[in-house]
């Protein structure tokens, strides 16, 4: 059995995250590390006691909104929003942190983990948002897409979990 290097280990989890996800167009799964420990994890769908995305219907699809635009007008969370909210519920600190995640976050994902300090974003899939790329290199946050076929992911089994 090969063992994955951390990046790979803290994305292969993401991925089983993501796995929760009520989303109907995308599911996404975000993990936020300090010293390599977890401090939380976040998926993307509906706040809770909110009907599901899978239940209710996506008022995006049914407008015809393309990926990566307005995002006000969706019932959803995204999964690093919901990692920090976790974190901040459970009175984790987050300053310092890194954050692996299934997809390049938003702007509104980006601004909110400046604010939280994060220091490192480790992605899988880019994401149609060119505002973000610019913010978060005016921040100085270091980000890393790895596409899964760059990492161990693809050659580390689970037992078909991912």
């Amino acid at each position: 059995m090969n063992r994955p290097d951390w990046d790979s280990y803290f994305l292969m989890i993401a991925k089983v995250v993501a796995s929760r996800s009520t989303c109907m167009r995308r599911n996404v799964g975000a993990v936020l590390v300090k010293d390599q420990q977890i401090l939380s994890t976040g998926y993307n769908g509906a706040p809770k006691g909110i009907i599901h995305c899978e239940e209710a219907g996506c008022l995006r699809e049914k407008l015809g909104i393309p990926s990566g635009e307005r995002h006000e007008i969706c019932r959803g969370s995204h999964a690093e929003i919901n990692a920090i909210a976790q974190a901040a519920y459970a009175g984790v600190a987050t300053a310092g942190c890194w954050l692996y995640c299934t997809h390049e976050p938003c702007v509104y994902c980006t601004k909110a983990l400046i604010n939280c300090g994060c220091r490192r974003i480790v992605y899988i899939h880019p994401y149609p948002d060119k505002i973000s790329r610019e913010i978060i290199l005016q921040s100085g946050i270091e980000a890393v897409c790895i596409p899964d076929e760059d990492t161990a992911m693809n050659n580390f089994s689970m037992g078909g979990i991912i």
